[in-house]
Protein backbone atom coordinates (compact mmCIF):
# COMPACT_ATOMS: atom_id res chain seq x y z
CA UNK A 1 0.00 0.00 0.00
CA UNK A 2 1.27 3.64 -0.89
CA UNK A 3 2.38 5.58 1.89
CA UNK A 4 -0.11 8.16 1.13
CA UNK A 5 -3.00 5.37 1.68
CA UNK A 6 -1.56 4.56 4.59
CA UNK A 7 -1.88 8.40 6.01
CA UNK A 8 -5.46 8.88 5.32
CA UNK A 9 -6.27 5.45 7.23
CA UNK A 10 -4.27 6.49 9.99
CA UNK A 11 -5.47 10.38 9.66
CA UNK A 12 -9.16 8.41 9.95
CA UNK A 13 -8.05 5.85 12.76
CA UNK A 14 -6.92 9.56 14.71
CA UNK A 15 -10.00 11.20 13.88
CA UNK A 16 -12.45 7.94 15.48
CA UNK A 17 -10.14 8.14 18.58
CA UNK A 18 -13.35 9.01 21.08
CA UNK A 19 -14.34 6.51 23.81
CA UNK A 20 -17.70 6.37 26.31
CA UNK A 21 -16.80 4.96 29.48
CA UNK A 22 -13.56 2.57 28.92
CA UNK A 23 -14.50 0.57 25.33
CA UNK A 24 -11.94 -0.58 23.19
CA UNK A 25 -14.65 -2.12 20.89
CA UNK A 26 -12.99 -0.37 18.01
CA UNK A 27 -10.10 -2.07 17.76
CA UNK A 28 -11.06 -5.50 18.95
CA UNK A 29 -9.35 -8.25 16.87
CA UNK A 30 -6.79 -5.55 15.27
CA UNK A 31 -5.09 -5.86 19.13
CA UNK A 32 -4.69 -7.85 21.93
CA UNK A 33 -3.45 -7.43 25.27
CA UNK A 34 -4.22 -8.76 28.94
CA UNK A 35 -5.35 -12.00 28.08
CA UNK A 36 -2.74 -13.76 29.82
CA UNK A 37 -2.27 -12.28 33.52
CA UNK A 38 -1.71 -14.39 36.40
CA UNK A 39 -4.67 -13.41 38.29
CA UNK A 40 -8.49 -12.74 37.20
CA UNK A 41 -9.62 -9.29 38.20
CA UNK A 42 -13.33 -10.11 37.68
CA UNK A 43 -12.97 -13.59 39.85
CA UNK A 44 -11.08 -12.28 42.66
CA UNK A 45 -13.48 -9.31 43.29
CA UNK A 46 -16.37 -12.00 43.38
CA UNK A 47 -14.70 -13.83 45.41
CA UNK A 48 -14.80 -10.88 48.16
CA UNK A 49 -17.88 -9.78 47.11
CA UNK A 50 -20.79 -10.86 49.50
CA UNK A 51 -24.61 -9.85 48.94
CA UNK A 52 -24.90 -7.77 51.68
CA UNK A 53 -21.43 -6.11 51.14
CA UNK A 54 -21.29 -1.97 50.86
CA UNK A 55 -19.08 -1.83 47.89
CA UNK A 56 -16.86 1.43 46.06
CA UNK A 57 -15.79 1.24 42.51
CA UNK A 58 -13.28 3.97 42.40
CA UNK A 59 -13.13 5.49 38.48
CA UNK A 60 -15.56 3.19 37.36
CA UNK A 61 -15.59 4.46 33.73
CA UNK A 62 -18.97 4.27 32.31
CA UNK A 63 -19.92 1.54 35.10
CA UNK A 64 -19.87 -1.15 32.62
CA UNK A 65 -18.10 -3.89 34.42
CA UNK A 66 -19.56 -2.49 37.51
CA UNK A 67 -22.59 -3.21 36.32
CA UNK A 68 -21.88 -6.68 35.38
CA UNK A 69 -21.44 -7.74 39.01
CA UNK A 70 -25.44 -7.79 39.92
CA UNK A 71 -24.36 -6.29 43.13
CA UNK A 72 -27.60 -4.81 44.78
CA UNK A 73 -27.48 -0.72 43.25
CA UNK A 74 -28.55 0.56 46.42
CA UNK A 75 -25.52 -1.22 48.35
CA UNK A 76 -23.38 0.51 45.41
CA UNK A 77 -21.52 3.76 45.03
CA UNK A 78 -19.19 4.77 42.54
CA UNK A 79 -16.50 7.64 41.46
CA UNK A 80 -16.09 9.01 38.59
CA UNK A 81 -14.10 12.34 37.13
CA UNK A 82 -13.61 12.01 33.48
CA UNK A 83 -16.30 14.15 32.01
CA UNK A 84 -17.70 12.21 29.32
CA UNK A 85 -17.59 8.97 31.85
CA UNK A 86 -19.55 11.53 33.96
CA UNK A 87 -22.22 11.88 31.55
CA UNK A 88 -22.60 8.22 31.34
CA UNK A 89 -22.83 7.75 34.86
CA UNK A 90 -25.53 9.98 35.65
CA UNK A 91 -27.27 8.66 32.51
CA UNK A 92 -26.97 4.83 33.36
CA UNK A 93 -26.19 4.50 36.99
CA UNK A 94 -28.12 6.81 38.75
CA UNK A 95 -31.66 5.87 37.29
CA UNK A 96 -31.07 2.47 38.66
CA UNK A 97 -30.46 3.74 42.36
CA UNK A 98 -26.65 3.58 42.81
CA UNK A 99 -25.13 6.58 44.60
CA UNK A 100 -22.77 8.20 41.79
CA UNK A 101 -20.36 11.23 42.82
CA UNK A 102 -17.89 12.82 40.40
CA UNK A 103 -14.86 12.76 42.20
CA UNK A 104 -10.99 12.26 41.52
CA UNK A 105 -9.51 8.98 43.06
CA UNK A 106 -6.68 12.08 43.53
CA UNK A 107 -8.88 14.01 45.65
CA UNK A 108 -10.25 13.36 49.49
CA UNK A 109 -13.51 11.17 49.21
CA UNK A 110 -17.00 11.97 49.39
CA UNK A 111 -17.91 9.69 51.40
CA UNK A 112 -17.86 9.20 55.71
CA UNK A 113 -15.19 7.22 57.30
CA UNK A 114 -15.81 3.34 57.82
CA UNK A 115 -18.30 2.97 54.81
CA UNK A 116 -17.28 0.34 52.40
CA UNK A 117 -17.02 -3.50 53.06
CA UNK A 118 -15.21 -3.60 49.90
CA UNK A 119 -13.80 -0.79 47.70
CA UNK A 120 -12.29 -1.85 44.09
CA UNK A 121 -10.64 0.28 41.71
CA UNK A 122 -9.20 -0.98 38.26
CA UNK A 123 -6.27 1.22 36.73
CA UNK A 124 -7.73 4.50 38.53
CA UNK A 125 -6.06 6.94 41.07
CA UNK A 126 -6.56 6.26 44.96
CA UNK A 127 -4.50 7.77 48.32
CA UNK A 128 -4.00 5.41 50.34
CA UNK A 129 -4.65 7.04 53.72
CA UNK A 130 -8.38 7.39 51.97
CA UNK A 131 -8.86 3.69 51.43
CA UNK A 132 -8.03 3.34 54.86
CA UNK A 133 -10.76 5.44 56.17
CA UNK A 134 -13.47 4.71 54.13
CA UNK A 135 -13.15 0.92 54.60
CA UNK A 136 -15.06 -0.64 57.89
CA UNK A 137 -12.91 -2.83 59.67
CA UNK A 138 -12.42 -6.06 58.16
CA UNK A 139 -13.38 -4.07 54.99
CA UNK A 140 -11.01 -4.95 51.65
CA UNK A 141 -9.28 -2.89 48.99
CA UNK A 142 -9.08 -4.42 45.94
CA UNK A 143 -7.19 -2.68 43.12
CA UNK A 144 -5.32 -3.54 39.46
CA UNK A 145 -3.41 -0.87 38.57
CA UNK A 146 -0.99 -0.26 35.23
CA UNK A 147 2.35 -0.41 36.45
CA UNK A 148 5.24 2.38 35.37
CA UNK A 149 6.70 0.45 32.57
CA UNK A 150 3.50 0.06 30.65
CA UNK A 151 3.39 0.10 26.67
CA UNK A 152 7.45 1.99 26.88
CA UNK A 153 8.55 -0.14 24.00
CA UNK A 154 5.32 1.38 21.68
CA UNK A 155 6.28 4.72 23.18
CA UNK A 156 9.35 4.49 22.42
CA UNK A 157 8.77 3.50 18.57
CA UNK A 158 6.15 6.50 18.11
CA UNK A 159 8.16 8.95 20.27
CA UNK A 160 11.43 8.10 20.77
CA UNK A 161 12.12 11.71 22.39
CA UNK A 162 9.73 11.26 25.08
CA UNK A 163 12.44 10.63 28.15
CA UNK A 164 10.95 9.41 31.35
CA UNK A 165 8.15 7.41 32.84
CA UNK A 166 4.75 9.26 33.63
CA UNK A 167 4.32 7.70 36.61
CA UNK A 168 7.34 6.48 38.26
CA UNK A 169 5.97 5.58 41.32
CA UNK A 170 3.82 2.82 39.51
CA UNK A 171 5.21 -0.28 41.22
CA UNK A 172 3.76 -3.00 42.93
CA UNK A 173 6.63 -2.64 46.04
CA UNK A 174 5.86 1.19 46.73
CA UNK A 175 2.16 0.50 46.15
CA UNK A 176 1.88 -1.99 48.70
CA UNK A 177 4.57 -0.61 50.90
CA UNK A 178 2.47 2.60 51.15
CA UNK A 179 -1.06 1.14 52.09
CA UNK A 180 0.75 -0.81 54.56
CA UNK A 181 2.06 2.16 56.09
CA UNK A 182 -1.48 3.18 56.44
CA UNK A 183 -2.14 0.04 58.51
CA UNK A 184 -3.43 -1.91 56.08
CA UNK A 185 -2.15 -5.56 55.67
CA UNK A 186 -1.36 -7.46 52.66
CA UNK A 187 -3.95 -10.44 51.63
CA UNK A 188 -2.33 -10.79 47.93
CA UNK A 189 0.14 -8.90 46.26
CA UNK A 190 1.85 -10.17 41.81
CA UNK A 191 3.39 -8.24 39.85
CA UNK A 192 3.19 -8.96 35.56
CA UNK A 193 4.68 -7.88 32.25
CA UNK A 194 2.76 -9.26 29.25
CA UNK A 195 2.89 -8.74 25.57
CA UNK A 196 0.43 -6.41 23.80
CA UNK A 197 -0.03 -6.85 20.02
CA UNK A 198 -0.84 -4.95 17.26
CA UNK A 199 -1.77 -6.63 13.56
CA UNK A 200 -2.94 -3.21 12.43
CA UNK A 201 -1.05 0.05 12.47
CA UNK A 202 -4.32 2.08 12.16
CA UNK A 203 -5.45 0.56 15.34
CA UNK A 204 -1.78 1.67 17.14
CA UNK A 205 -2.82 5.39 15.94
CA UNK A 206 -5.85 4.74 17.58
CA UNK A 207 -4.71 3.66 20.46
CA UNK A 208 -2.11 6.11 21.14
CA UNK A 209 -4.62 8.75 20.66
CA UNK A 210 -6.59 7.11 23.74
CA UNK A 211 -3.79 7.31 26.10
CA UNK A 212 -2.69 10.31 25.46
CA UNK A 213 -0.74 10.12 29.02
CA UNK A 214 1.38 7.55 27.77
CA UNK A 215 1.99 8.92 24.09
CA UNK A 216 1.84 12.86 24.79
CA UNK A 217 2.06 14.76 22.04
CA UNK A 218 1.10 12.04 19.60
CA UNK A 219 -0.67 12.66 16.52
CA UNK A 220 -0.04 11.31 13.19
CA UNK A 221 1.64 14.41 11.27
CA UNK A 222 3.78 14.85 14.21
CA UNK A 223 5.05 10.85 14.18
CA UNK A 224 4.63 9.71 10.58
CA UNK A 225 8.46 9.15 10.09
CA UNK A 226 7.65 6.26 13.32
CA UNK A 227 4.76 5.43 11.87
CA UNK A 228 6.28 4.13 8.64
CA UNK A 229 9.03 2.17 10.74
CA UNK A 230 6.00 0.52 12.59
CA UNK A 231 4.52 -0.19 9.11
CA UNK A 232 7.77 -1.84 7.86
CA UNK A 233 7.85 -3.67 11.37
CA UNK A 234 4.42 -5.16 10.71
CA UNK A 235 5.19 -6.14 7.26
CA UNK A 236 8.25 -8.03 8.86
CA UNK A 237 7.55 -9.73 11.20
CA UNK A 238 3.26 -10.09 10.91
CA UNK A 239 2.74 -7.56 14.29
CA UNK A 240 3.82 -4.98 16.37
CA UNK A 241 4.83 -6.23 20.00
CA UNK A 242 5.19 -4.23 23.19
CA UNK A 243 4.82 -4.96 26.86
CA UNK A 244 2.43 -3.82 29.56
CA UNK A 245 3.04 -4.13 33.30
CA UNK A 246 0.31 -4.77 35.70
CA UNK A 247 -0.11 -5.80 39.26
CA UNK A 248 -2.70 -6.95 41.75
CA UNK A 249 -3.15 -5.65 45.32
CA UNK A 250 -5.84 -7.16 47.74
CA UNK A 251 -5.44 -5.38 51.44
CA UNK A 252 -7.31 -5.32 54.15
CA UNK A 253 -8.13 -3.45 57.35
CA UNK A 254 -8.18 -5.16 60.84
CA UNK A 255 -11.11 -5.87 62.64
CA UNK A 256 -12.07 -4.39 65.39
Amino acid sequence: MKQNELLTQWLAEEQAAHIHGWDFSHIYGRYQEGQDLPWDYEQLVRQYLRPESRILDIDTGGGEFLLSLGHPYHLTSVTESYPPNVALCRETLVPLGIDFHEADGSDPLPFPDESFDLVLNRHGEYIPQEIFRILKPGGIFLTQQVGAENDRELVELLLPEVPSLPFPKQYLSIAQNELEDCGLKTLEAQEAFRPIRFWDVGALVWFARIIEWEFPGFSVERCKQALFRAQDILERDGVIEGQIHRYLLIVQKAAK
